[in-house]
């Protein structure tokens, strides 16, 4: 054997590829990790040395290929070879019953019903030739979905590569994206820090998630995956059971929680048992599907026009808790949104005391027609917000007083406001109302944002001392301001202070996002960076110039132009500008931007040989052009590949727009 010294770089680096595929199985689908974080890190920095000084051996199945790319990319469509059929819904054992009678009546001989949890998240197609992952399809309408192979690289239960040397030249596994419980949690923690609408349930932040066109941020979400569907035209076997039981081996990751059952005492024991143990899992679930085990059989029982007749989806009911309501606060956030949030009775739901639910707005609260006194119900069911979904109205004793929305803000008496369209009130005090202050200081100092080490608490204290009134007032605090507070010190004033200093050198889309500006988050902030790449143009743009820029619509732009039309905001960065800040990107990043493509609008199809897809649009926009994902009017041209399109190749053809190949696009940038 070859020492790591006599191996060639091409070795060296399918050799690091193997382990650390292995590692990545072992950690992410066996849960039996065999080295510890810190060694996989190093291989991994290794690996992407060496693939950096040997660019020609580039693998897009490559571990490294797990982190993303920030590199923005559009969703095509792709139809399905095998269409992506829904199943049709059961509440009851009396339905579940019937299912089964059916089947017995269609077959008229033994079968076997495999019952699997049905995990709550979004819908997967995964294709793999020769063993190698290849492309990833949403389920879209069941005929056709979208390409988000780039996002789903990242979800390190997603095998590259499949092990085994028994695997078919073709295959697809359906499956579920899902976000776990302990990651939607932090999730939800952050959007409510930057006043964002927290989200509902893990299935929507999965989606939602999954829909990113920067796979960068969708590899920091976790996303996880379990494999429910083996499809193709060489299975291993007859039995849908067996085939999954292959699909592990393979080194996808499929849920323990599956069975084969023979008779209907056994499929009820498992629904029995599941509807309580499915509270301990780290993922969300709303049923059980069952499916006749022989793949010969189902197609023996085919489908209606609707769903198949071998299978169906039983819904476990939303767990709901019974309580009464004691009263209702008003939460002032850093934008100035005020959120009604109602005190309830201490209750148990889903393993937790429930004592506070989300109320939303004043439109939910009419819709419930709330008193206080009220007897409510409280509902978790998928979702890990507590919300009340109903009243007891029945019940009501005429004593309590209606719920009515609050006119003046409850941290400063400011008469609130309602915009046009909007479902949400807004205190404009934003000046002199504390929350929003607090807020606007905490969503600054943010990790995500300027990262300087310091918490809520210390915030509250020094707006309190008369210390702090905006984020600029953090670059003028004194050692000797701080070393005297109460539980404070040398120390911690020192690193307090360092921390501070430290985040002068943080860039410009960071400094942009942690300004705090309405529905401007972090996706949002670096496009604008990009766009316009000093503080100084970004003040003065125009309604016009900001929505040229890919993905700012008017509700963003009119908030950029509303942020920077506020002197009191004006002279806020214009402070912090004086302190240092980065407020220009950065020499490096300049240098490699042109207006070569200035004004110019470029649609991409097809398949490329000299640059991949996301390299050409990294140049569209580096050279001053804007990315489009469908061809217009406003398109000037199309970039064109081998097997472009027929039906873009078609519109661009009657529209009269220039289309031009890989060599006549780089001659143009170079």
């Amino acid at each position: 054997m070859k020492t790591d010294k006599q191996l060639t770089p091409k070795e060296q680096i399918e050799q690091l590829r193997n382990r650390l595929h292995e590692h990545n199985y072992n950690y992410y689908v066996l849960s039996q990790p065999e080295i510890t974080d810190f060694e996989f890190d190093s291989l991994m920095r290794q690996l992407t040395e060496l693939e950096k000084e040997y660019p020609e051996f580039d693998d897009p199945n490559s571990p490294t290929k797990r982190v993303g790319s920030d590199i923005s990319t559009g969703f095509t469509q792709v139809k399905h070879r095998y269409p992506m059929l829904s199943l049709q819904n059961t509440y009851s054992q009396a339905e579940v019953t019937e299912f089964y009678n059916r089947v017995k009546r269609g077959l008229n001989e033994e079968f076997e019903i495999v019952c699997e949890l049905k995990f709550d998240g979004t819908s997967i197609s995964l294709i793999y030739e020769k063993g190698q992952f290849v492309q990833a399809i949403t389920r879209g309408d069941g005929r056709q979905g979208d390409d988000v192979t780039h996002n789903v690289r990242t979800i390190s239960s997603v095998p590259l590569l499949l092990r085994g040397d028994d695997v078919p030249e073709y295959v697809e596994f359906r499956g579920e994206i899902l976000l776990p419980w302990s990651v939607f949690e932090d999730l939800n923690k952050e959007r409510e820090a930057q006043e964002e609408p927290p989200f509902a349930n893990p299935r929507n932040a999965a989606s939602g998630t999954l829909k990113l066109l920067d796979s960068k941020i969708v590899a920091t979400r976790r996303l996880d995956s379990y494999i429910y569907f083996v499809l193709g035209e060489e299975l291993p076997s007859n039995s849908h059971f067996q085939n999954l039981e292959k699909a592990r081996q393979w080194g996808l990751k499929v849920s323990k929680a599956i069975t084969k059952c023979k008779t209907l005492q056994e499929i009820f024991e498992f629904l029995a048992h599941w509807d309580l143990e499915r509270k301990n899992l780290p993922v969300a679930t709303d049923g059980v599907v069952l499916k006749v085990d022989s793949l010969q059989q189902q197609r023996n029982l085919g489908f209606t026009s609707k769903f198949p007749r071998w299978a169906i989806a039983y819904k476990f009911s939303a767990e709901q808790a019974v309580s009464r309501l004691k009263s209702v606060d008003y939460q002032v956030g850093r934008t100035g949104a005020v959120t009604p949030v109602a005190n309830l009775e201490p209750v148990l739901l889903s393993g937790t005391t429930v004592q506070r639910a989300s109320l939303y707005n004043e439109d939910a609260i009419l819709e419930l027609d709330l008193h206080i006194g009220d007897k409510v119900y409280v509902e978790k069911g998928g979702d890990i917000i507590p919300k009340i979904t109903a009243v007891d109205r029945d019940s009501r004793t005429n004593e309590g007083e209606k719920i009515v929305f609050a006119t003046h803000c409850p941290a400063c008496d400011t008469a609130l406001v309602r915009d046009e369209g909007e479902a949400v009130h807004y205190c404009p005090n934003t000046a002199g109302c504390p929350p929003q202050i607090k807020g606007r200081v905490e969503h600054f100092v943010t990790r995500r944002a300027m990262n300087i080490t310091i918490g809520p608490e210390t915030i509250s204290l020094l707006y309190d001392k008369g210390l702090l009134n905006d984020a600029a007032d953090l670059y003028e605090l004194k050692y000797d301001d701080l070393v005297v507070l109460e539980r404070w010190g040398k120390t911690s004033t020192n690193n307090l202070l360092a921390s501070i200093e430290r985040s002068k050198e943080i860039p410009y889309e960071r400094v942009l996002f942690a300004l705090g500006i309405r529905f401007v988050g972090e996706t949002v902030a670096d496009k604008l960076a990009h766009a316009f790449p000093s503080i100084d143009l970004l003040k003065d743009a125009t309604m016009e110039q900001l929505t040229q820029v890919d993905e700012i619509g008017e509700r963003i732009a009119q908030s950029v132009v509303s942020f920077f039309a506020n002197e009191v905001h004006r002279n806020f960065v214009s402070r912090l500008e004086k302190h240092g800040l980065q407020f220009r990107l950065s020499e490096d990043t300049l240098a490699l931007r042109t207006d070569k493509l200035a004004g110019k609008t470029i649609v991409i199809s097809g398949v490329f040989s000299i640059h991949s897809r996301d390299e050409y649009k990294a140049m569209i926009q580096q050279n001053g052009g804007k990315n489009s994902g469908s061809i217009s009017g406003k398109t000037d041209y199309v970039l064109a590949g081998e097997n472009m399109g027929p039906a873009k190749l078609e519109k661009a053809k009657k529209l009269g727009i220039k289309i031009i190949d890989e060599h006549s696009f780089l001659k143009m940038i170079e």
